[in-house]
Protein backbone atom coordinates (compact mmCIF):
# COMPACT_ATOMS: atom_id res chain seq x y z
CA UNK A 1 0.00 0.00 0.00
CA UNK A 2 1.36 3.39 -1.00
CA UNK A 3 1.80 6.16 1.56
CA UNK A 4 -0.16 8.75 -0.45
CA UNK A 5 -3.23 8.54 -2.64
CA UNK A 6 -2.26 11.69 -4.55
CA UNK A 7 0.91 13.73 -4.97
CA UNK A 8 -0.11 17.12 -6.37
CA UNK A 9 1.80 19.96 -7.97
CA UNK A 10 0.39 23.41 -8.60
CA UNK A 11 0.31 27.06 -7.66
CA UNK A 12 0.18 28.11 -4.02
CA UNK A 13 -2.18 31.05 -3.67
CA UNK A 14 -3.91 32.72 -0.77
CA UNK A 15 -7.52 33.10 -1.94
CA UNK A 16 -9.34 36.32 -1.03
CA UNK A 17 -13.03 35.98 -1.86
CA UNK A 18 -15.44 38.91 -2.25
CA UNK A 19 -19.15 39.14 -3.08
CA UNK A 20 -19.62 41.72 -5.89
CA UNK A 21 -22.13 42.63 -8.59
CA UNK A 22 -21.74 42.63 -12.37
CA UNK A 23 -21.22 46.40 -12.37
CA UNK A 24 -18.00 45.98 -10.40
CA UNK A 25 -16.64 43.51 -12.97
CA UNK A 26 -17.52 45.83 -15.85
CA UNK A 27 -15.93 48.84 -14.17
CA UNK A 28 -12.83 46.78 -13.34
CA UNK A 29 -12.59 45.58 -16.95
CA UNK A 30 -12.75 41.90 -15.98
CA UNK A 31 -14.30 39.20 -18.16
CA UNK A 32 -16.93 37.43 -16.12
CA UNK A 33 -16.19 33.78 -15.39
CA UNK A 34 -12.54 34.01 -16.40
CA UNK A 35 -9.18 33.84 -14.65
CA UNK A 36 -6.94 36.81 -15.41
CA UNK A 37 -3.24 36.99 -14.53
CA UNK A 38 -2.17 40.44 -13.28
CA UNK A 39 0.85 42.06 -11.69
CA UNK A 40 1.01 43.10 -8.05
CA UNK A 41 0.27 46.76 -8.82
CA UNK A 42 -2.99 45.90 -10.62
CA UNK A 43 -4.04 43.60 -7.80
CA UNK A 44 -3.41 46.33 -5.24
CA UNK A 45 -5.57 48.72 -7.28
CA UNK A 46 -8.44 46.23 -7.20
CA UNK A 47 -8.01 45.73 -3.45
CA UNK A 48 -8.34 49.48 -2.96
CA UNK A 49 -11.63 49.39 -4.89
CA UNK A 50 -12.80 46.56 -2.63
CA UNK A 51 -11.97 48.39 0.59
CA UNK A 52 -14.71 47.89 3.15
CA UNK A 53 -16.15 44.70 1.62
CA UNK A 54 -16.10 41.48 3.63
CA UNK A 55 -13.29 39.13 2.63
CA UNK A 56 -12.96 35.39 3.22
CA UNK A 57 -9.31 34.25 3.18
CA UNK A 58 -8.10 30.68 2.69
CA UNK A 59 -5.14 28.80 1.29
CA UNK A 60 -5.96 28.05 -2.30
CA UNK A 61 -4.96 27.44 -5.83
CA UNK A 62 -6.74 24.84 -7.93
CA UNK A 63 -4.70 21.76 -7.02
CA UNK A 64 -4.46 22.84 -3.38
CA UNK A 65 -8.25 22.87 -3.22
CA UNK A 66 -8.34 19.40 -4.79
CA UNK A 67 -5.83 17.96 -2.31
CA UNK A 68 -7.72 19.48 0.62
CA UNK A 69 -10.97 18.01 -0.72
CA UNK A 70 -9.30 14.60 -0.93
CA UNK A 71 -8.10 14.95 2.67
CA UNK A 72 -11.55 15.98 3.94
CA UNK A 73 -12.93 12.63 2.77
CA UNK A 74 -10.07 10.78 4.44
CA UNK A 75 -7.57 10.57 1.59
CA UNK A 76 -3.84 11.08 1.94
CA UNK A 77 -2.20 13.83 -0.09
CA UNK A 78 1.10 15.64 -0.48
CA UNK A 79 1.44 19.01 -2.20
CA UNK A 80 4.56 20.47 -3.82
CA UNK A 81 4.38 24.22 -4.45
CA UNK A 82 6.22 27.49 -3.84
CA UNK A 83 5.50 30.20 -1.25
CA UNK A 84 7.65 33.03 0.06
CA UNK A 85 9.10 33.83 3.48
CA UNK A 86 6.24 36.20 4.34
CA UNK A 87 3.05 36.24 6.41
CA UNK A 88 0.96 34.88 3.55
CA UNK A 89 3.43 32.02 3.04
CA UNK A 90 3.26 31.15 6.75
CA UNK A 91 -0.54 31.22 6.55
CA UNK A 92 -0.59 28.95 3.50
CA UNK A 93 1.80 26.31 4.90
CA UNK A 94 0.04 26.13 8.26
CA UNK A 95 -3.44 26.06 6.75
CA UNK A 96 -2.55 23.22 4.37
CA UNK A 97 -1.24 21.10 7.23
CA UNK A 98 -4.28 21.93 9.35
CA UNK A 99 -6.41 20.72 6.43
CA UNK A 100 -4.56 17.40 6.40
CA UNK A 101 -2.22 17.85 3.42
CA UNK A 102 1.51 17.23 3.84
CA UNK A 103 3.95 19.63 2.14
CA UNK A 104 7.58 20.71 2.04
CA UNK A 105 7.11 24.35 3.04
CA UNK A 106 9.16 24.49 6.24
CA UNK A 107 11.34 27.63 6.63
CA UNK A 108 13.64 28.98 5.46
CA UNK A 109 11.74 29.83 2.31
CA UNK A 110 12.85 32.18 -0.49
CA UNK A 111 12.30 35.92 -0.24
CA UNK A 112 9.51 37.37 -2.34
CA UNK A 113 5.74 37.66 -2.34
CA UNK A 114 3.39 34.72 -1.90
CA UNK A 115 0.78 34.56 -4.67
CA UNK A 116 -2.77 35.78 -4.14
CA UNK A 117 -6.00 35.18 -6.02
CA UNK A 118 -8.86 37.68 -5.77
CA UNK A 119 -12.09 35.74 -6.29
CA UNK A 120 -15.19 37.74 -7.23
CA UNK A 121 -18.54 36.04 -6.71
CA UNK A 122 -21.58 37.56 -8.44
CA UNK A 123 -25.22 36.95 -7.40
CA UNK A 124 -25.60 34.25 -10.11
CA UNK A 125 -22.86 32.21 -8.31
CA UNK A 126 -20.34 32.73 -11.14
CA UNK A 127 -16.74 33.21 -10.04
CA UNK A 128 -14.25 35.53 -11.72
CA UNK A 129 -10.61 35.40 -10.64
CA UNK A 130 -7.79 37.90 -10.75
CA UNK A 131 -4.47 36.28 -9.87
CA UNK A 132 -1.01 37.56 -9.05
CA UNK A 133 1.17 34.45 -8.96
CA UNK A 134 3.99 36.06 -7.02
CA UNK A 135 6.78 33.63 -6.20
CA UNK A 136 4.54 30.73 -7.25
CA UNK A 137 5.35 31.68 -10.85
CA UNK A 138 8.89 30.45 -10.13
CA UNK A 139 7.72 26.91 -9.38
CA UNK A 140 10.20 24.59 -11.05
CA UNK A 141 11.57 21.06 -11.04
CA UNK A 142 13.60 21.91 -7.93
CA UNK A 143 10.32 21.92 -5.95
CA UNK A 144 9.53 18.35 -7.00
CA UNK A 145 9.96 15.57 -4.44
CA UNK A 146 10.66 12.42 -6.48
CA UNK A 147 10.89 10.17 -3.40
CA UNK A 148 7.44 11.31 -2.27
CA UNK A 149 5.99 10.99 -5.77
CA UNK A 150 7.14 7.36 -5.86
CA UNK A 151 5.02 6.75 -2.75
CA UNK A 152 1.79 7.98 -4.39
CA UNK A 153 -0.84 6.22 -6.45
CA UNK A 154 -1.56 9.32 -8.57
CA UNK A 155 0.36 12.38 -9.69
CA UNK A 156 -2.09 15.31 -10.04
CA UNK A 157 -0.97 18.18 -12.30
CA UNK A 158 -2.62 21.59 -12.22
CA UNK A 159 -2.91 22.98 -15.75
CA UNK A 160 -2.29 26.54 -14.55
CA UNK A 161 1.39 25.64 -14.11
CA UNK A 162 2.01 25.72 -17.86
CA UNK A 163 1.59 29.53 -17.83
CA UNK A 164 5.29 29.91 -16.89
CA UNK A 165 8.33 28.32 -18.60
CA UNK A 166 9.67 26.83 -15.35
CA UNK A 167 6.23 25.54 -14.39
CA UNK A 168 5.76 23.92 -17.77
CA UNK A 169 9.16 22.24 -17.51
CA UNK A 170 8.25 20.97 -14.04
CA UNK A 171 4.98 19.42 -15.21
CA UNK A 172 6.72 17.48 -17.95
CA UNK A 173 9.48 16.38 -15.59
CA UNK A 174 6.92 15.22 -13.02
CA UNK A 175 4.93 13.30 -15.64
CA UNK A 176 8.08 11.55 -16.82
CA UNK A 177 9.06 10.66 -13.26
CA UNK A 178 5.58 9.28 -12.66
CA UNK A 179 5.86 7.01 -15.70
CA UNK A 180 9.27 5.77 -14.57
CA UNK A 181 7.94 5.03 -11.08
CA UNK A 182 4.67 3.48 -12.31
CA UNK A 183 2.58 6.25 -10.74
CA UNK A 184 -0.64 7.12 -12.57
CA UNK A 185 -0.86 10.63 -14.03
CA UNK A 186 -3.86 12.95 -13.76
CA UNK A 187 -4.18 16.40 -15.35
CA UNK A 188 -6.74 19.16 -15.02
CA UNK A 189 -6.99 21.74 -17.80
CA UNK A 190 -7.83 24.28 -15.07
CA UNK A 191 -9.28 27.04 -17.28
CA UNK A 192 -10.05 27.82 -20.92
CA UNK A 193 -7.45 30.59 -20.79
CA UNK A 194 -4.74 27.94 -20.41
CA UNK A 195 -6.00 26.29 -23.60
CA UNK A 196 -6.21 29.60 -25.45
CA UNK A 197 -2.80 30.96 -24.51
CA UNK A 198 -0.71 27.98 -23.36
CA UNK A 199 -2.05 25.06 -25.37
CA UNK A 200 1.40 23.75 -26.28
CA UNK A 201 2.20 23.37 -22.58
CA UNK A 202 -0.87 21.22 -22.00
CA UNK A 203 -0.13 19.18 -25.11
CA UNK A 204 3.39 18.51 -23.85
CA UNK A 205 1.77 16.72 -20.90
CA UNK A 206 -1.00 14.91 -22.79
CA UNK A 207 1.51 13.60 -25.33
CA UNK A 208 3.32 11.73 -22.55
CA UNK A 209 0.12 9.80 -21.83
CA UNK A 210 -2.58 10.36 -19.22
CA UNK A 211 -4.42 7.98 -16.96
CA UNK A 212 -6.98 10.58 -15.85
CA UNK A 213 -8.12 13.92 -17.28
CA UNK A 214 -10.38 16.49 -15.61
CA UNK A 215 -12.13 19.30 -17.47
CA UNK A 216 -15.43 21.17 -17.70
CA UNK A 217 -17.62 21.49 -20.77
CA UNK A 218 -16.16 24.76 -22.05
CA UNK A 219 -12.60 23.44 -21.65
CA UNK A 220 -13.54 20.21 -23.44
CA UNK A 221 -14.96 22.14 -26.40
CA UNK A 222 -12.01 24.55 -26.52
CA UNK A 223 -9.32 21.87 -26.39
CA UNK A 224 -10.91 19.52 -28.93
CA UNK A 225 -12.33 22.20 -31.23
CA UNK A 226 -15.45 20.07 -31.67
CA UNK A 227 -18.91 21.39 -32.48
CA UNK A 228 -20.85 18.97 -30.27
CA UNK A 229 -20.25 17.60 -26.79
CA UNK A 230 -20.49 14.02 -28.05
CA UNK A 231 -17.67 14.61 -30.52
CA UNK A 232 -15.60 16.27 -27.79
CA UNK A 233 -16.11 13.28 -25.49
CA UNK A 234 -14.81 10.92 -28.14
CA UNK A 235 -11.67 13.00 -28.55
CA UNK A 236 -11.16 13.30 -24.80
CA UNK A 237 -11.31 9.51 -24.52
CA UNK A 238 -8.32 9.33 -26.85
CA UNK A 239 -6.29 11.49 -24.45
CA UNK A 240 -6.83 9.52 -21.22
CA UNK A 241 -8.14 6.17 -20.11
CA UNK A 242 -10.41 7.89 -17.56
CA UNK A 243 -12.08 11.31 -17.99
CA UNK A 244 -14.00 13.33 -15.40
CA UNK A 245 -16.12 15.87 -17.30
CA UNK A 246 -18.17 18.37 -15.29
CA UNK A 247 -21.31 19.80 -16.89
CA UNK A 248 -22.42 22.45 -14.41
CA UNK A 249 -26.11 22.25 -13.57
CA UNK A 250 -26.42 19.08 -15.69
CA UNK A 251 -24.11 17.05 -13.48
CA UNK A 252 -21.11 15.22 -14.91
CA UNK A 253 -19.99 12.46 -17.24
CA UNK A 254 -17.34 9.87 -16.44
CA UNK A 255 -15.59 8.29 -19.42
CA UNK A 256 -13.65 5.04 -19.15
CA UNK A 257 -11.97 3.57 -22.21
CA UNK A 258 -14.45 5.36 -24.46
CA UNK A 259 -17.59 4.36 -22.54
CA UNK A 260 -19.43 7.15 -20.72
CA UNK A 261 -21.51 7.15 -17.55
CA UNK A 262 -23.90 10.07 -17.02
CA UNK A 263 -24.04 11.37 -13.44
CA UNK A 264 -27.14 13.55 -12.86
CA UNK A 265 -26.88 16.80 -10.92
CA UNK A 266 -28.54 17.26 -7.56
CA UNK A 267 -31.13 20.06 -7.52
CA UNK A 268 -29.64 22.85 -5.40
CA UNK A 269 -29.67 26.64 -5.23
CA UNK A 270 -26.15 27.69 -6.18
CA UNK A 271 -24.67 30.83 -4.65
CA UNK A 272 -20.91 30.32 -5.23
CA UNK A 273 -19.29 28.06 -7.83
CA UNK A 274 -15.72 28.80 -6.72
CA UNK A 275 -13.80 25.56 -6.19
CA UNK A 276 -16.59 23.26 -7.36
CA UNK A 277 -14.50 21.68 -10.11
CA UNK A 278 -11.52 21.34 -7.78
CA UNK A 279 -13.63 19.52 -5.19
CA UNK A 280 -15.15 17.31 -7.89
CA UNK A 281 -11.61 16.18 -8.75
CA UNK A 282 -10.69 15.64 -5.11
CA UNK A 283 -13.80 13.59 -4.37
CA UNK A 284 -13.44 11.51 -7.54
CA UNK A 285 -9.79 10.82 -6.75
CA UNK A 286 -10.79 9.76 -3.25
CA UNK A 287 -13.44 7.42 -4.62
CA UNK A 288 -11.25 5.67 -7.19
CA UNK A 289 -8.38 5.24 -4.70
CA UNK A 290 -10.68 3.83 -2.01
CA UNK A 291 -12.40 0.98 -3.79
CA UNK A 292 -15.46 2.73 -5.21
CA UNK A 293 -16.85 1.92 -8.63
CA UNK A 294 -16.66 4.72 -11.20
CA UNK A 295 -20.38 5.33 -10.82
CA UNK A 296 -20.07 5.54 -7.03
CA UNK A 297 -17.07 7.85 -7.27
CA UNK A 298 -18.92 10.03 -9.80
CA UNK A 299 -21.97 10.32 -7.56
CA UNK A 300 -19.74 11.20 -4.60
CA UNK A 301 -18.00 13.92 -6.63
CA UNK A 302 -21.29 15.41 -7.86
CA UNK A 303 -22.83 15.29 -4.37
CA UNK A 304 -19.79 17.06 -2.90
CA UNK A 305 -19.80 19.77 -5.58
CA UNK A 306 -23.55 20.26 -5.19
CA UNK A 307 -23.08 20.86 -1.47
CA UNK A 308 -20.20 23.25 -2.06
CA UNK A 309 -22.01 25.59 -4.45
CA UNK A 310 -24.77 26.21 -1.89
CA UNK A 311 -22.36 28.03 0.42
CA UNK A 312 -19.56 30.59 0.27
CA UNK A 313 -15.97 29.44 -0.03
CA UNK A 314 -13.94 26.98 -2.09
CA UNK A 315 -14.18 23.98 0.25
CA UNK A 316 -16.53 22.03 2.44
CA UNK A 317 -17.12 22.96 6.05
CA UNK A 318 -16.09 20.73 8.96
CA UNK A 319 -18.07 17.51 9.04
CA UNK A 320 -19.73 17.91 5.66
CA UNK A 321 -17.48 15.39 3.92
CA UNK A 322 -18.35 12.73 6.50
CA UNK A 323 -22.05 13.48 6.07
CA UNK A 324 -21.75 13.12 2.29
CA UNK A 325 -19.90 9.82 2.67
CA UNK A 326 -22.63 8.54 5.02
CA UNK A 327 -25.26 9.50 2.42
CA UNK A 328 -23.20 7.64 -0.18
CA UNK A 329 -23.25 4.47 1.93
CA UNK A 330 -27.02 4.61 2.27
Amino acid sequence: MKRYDVYGIGHALVDMEFQVDDTFLIQAGLQKGSMTLVDETRQQQLLQQLHGLACHRACGGSAANTLIGLAQFGGRGFYSCQVAQDEAGDFFAQAMRSDGVDNQLDPPRPLGTTGRCLVFITPDAERTMCTHLGISEQFSSTQLAPDVLAQAEYLYIEGYLVSSPSGREATVAAARLARQQKVKTALTFSDTSMITYFRSGLEAITELGLDLLFCNESEAMAFTGCQTLGEAQRQLSSLAQLVGLTLGGRGAAIGYQGEWIEIPALPVQAIDSNGAGDLFAGALLYGITHGMTLQQAGHLACRASAQLVTQAGARLKAGQARTILNQQEH
